[in-house]
């Protein structure tokens, strides 16, 4: 037999080169995947939206009658106690008080002095209820909630008293005429403040004469501020009063603490930035944390509020962009010794990123996210 040349080997090697080559081209080769694994850490599922800071009790001091006002000297952030003269009024200047509008002033007394009598029993009332209060919770058959409650309310009874005063006041002010000397010594021709607080706003600062029921300034207690947030009415009916809401680039380092109180049932239509007409509704959140960790929040400050609507750690959790639907159940591909593995799962809690698995995954597995159509059962994968 004759023994091949060199040059025949070479062309021999070369076949066999180029038929492995178009062997290995054709073999089926691991498909590109990006994987993540499945852990256990805290989840929680939040609706955020942006919010905006108010005192809760705020007052609008005006005038109950036609008047001529002295110049207000108060700045908007000036501490104002209880008591605090506010504006000092004066008969109107143009002209005496004729016999008509004499009429309408004593008429304005009586109304003022009724609306006194009644701020005066509900003070009373709220008195007697926060005094029962306390005392069950001594005996402790009450919850310090419900004294709380009890506080707030006999607060709210006591400043609507002084408005009420505040309004008498001025309206026997403006009834006083030469015929009743004794009258006109007994009137105190001030607004005084109903409450502790700090002057939110000024709106008539300059002396001047000024119709019944001008707004003049607004007062209220700055270091009682509750958030007002407008929410989708979807997410709405998720948020119950009680539930934690975490508050957020305010302008402070730390994130802030609140409570939800009042969420109302009436819905608003609101025409969103791109023109798409939402259904929203008021949620109002009560701060909790400490008033030294945001003493420099004021009234219509900014927040980005984050309401807490389900948390829980220890959490088993993929990535969201895992799941894929199989019929009607939630399913991933589960790498295992390079092989893309269906499995069906079960799923709790869900966020933008991350769901709650229940069944169906350990932790450790290596999951495939955002799996293509090129991936199936039983295909060979490679993570990238």
């Amino acid at each position: 037999m004759k023994k091949p040349t060199r040059k025949q080997i070479i062309l021999i090697l070369i076949g066999v080169l180029i038929i492995t080559a178009i062997v290995y081209g054709f073999l089926p080769s691991p498909e590109p995947v990006q994987t993540a694994e499945v852990t256990t850490a805290s989840l929680q599922v939040t609706v955020e939206e942006e919010g905006k800071t108010y005192v809760k009790q705020q007052y609008v001091i005006s005038s109950p009658v036609t008047a001529y006002a002295r110049r207000i000297h108060f700045e908007p952030g000036d501490s104002i106690e209880e008591g605090t003269a506010l504006v000092e009024l004066e008969p109107p200047r143009s002209a005496p008080l004729d016999s008509r509008t004499q009429a309408e002033a004593t008429a304005r007394v009586e109304s003022a002095e009724a609306s006194l009598d009644q701020a005066e029993i509900r003070l009373g009332q709220a008195t007697t209820e926060r005094n029962r209060l306390e005392r069950l919770v001594n005996a402790g058959t009450a919850t310090q909630q419900q004294f709380e409650q009890a506080q707030t309310e006999f607060e709210q009874a006591l400043g609507n008293r002084n408005a009420a005063r505040a309004d008498l006041t001025a309206a026997l002010a403006s009834a006083g005429n030469a015929d009743e000397e004794s009258a006109r010594q007994r009137v105190n021709r001030v607004l005084r403040a109903p409450t502790r607080g700090r002057v939110l706003a000024v709106h008539h600062k300059s002396e001047g004469h000024i119709p019944a029921g001008e707004p003049l300034l607004e007062i209220g207690n700055t270091d009682s501020l509750e958030v007002r947030v407008e929410v989708l009415s979807q997410d709405a009916v998720r948020i119950t009063p009680g539930m934690r809401v975490v508050l957020e680039q305010w302008g402070g380092e730390d994130s802030l603490e609140a409570t939800v109180t009042r969420v109302e049932q009436q819905g608003n239509e609101v025409i969103s930035a791109l023109g798409v007409e939402e259904q929203r509704v008021q949620v109002i959140a009560e701060l909790t944390s400490q008033k030294e960790k945001w003493g420099a929040l004021g009234s219509g400050y900014r927040v980005l509020a984050r309401f807490i609507i389900w948390e829980e750690d220890n959490v088993l959790q993929v990535p969201t962009s895992a799941l894929f639907r199989e019929d009607e159940n939630w399913a991933v591909f589960v790498v295992e010794d390079g092989m893309a593995n269906r499995r069906s799962v079960s799923v709790g809690q869900q966020t933008g990123l991350s769901a709650q698995i229940l069944e169906g995954l350990s932790e450790g597995d290596t999951v495939i996210i955002h799996p293509g159509d090129a991936i199936d059962d039983g295909k060979e994968v490679e993570a990238e």
